[in-house]
């Protein structure tokens, strides 16, 4: 593990059960959530992100 992470982990783990469950959860939603949106990205095509700079475009002419 990174410095840092190993850090945090110590941290964490001086806490209450409770407490550490519910920080555990938050990062486990928030990696997900992380996951998702790099997909999405990644499953964008090249026409996909031309239509949605053009639709920017027209919303900033306004």
């Amino acid at each position: 593990m990174a410095d840092l992470l190993e850090q945090v982990v110590a941290e964490i783990q001086k806490l209450p059960q409770d407490q550490r469950d519910a920080i555990a959860a938050r990062i486990l939603i928030d990696l997900k959530d992380d996951q998702a949106w790099t997909e999405r990205f990644e499953a964008t095509t090249d026409e996909q992100w031309d239509r949605l700079a053009e639709v920017a475009r027209r919303e900033i002419k306004v």
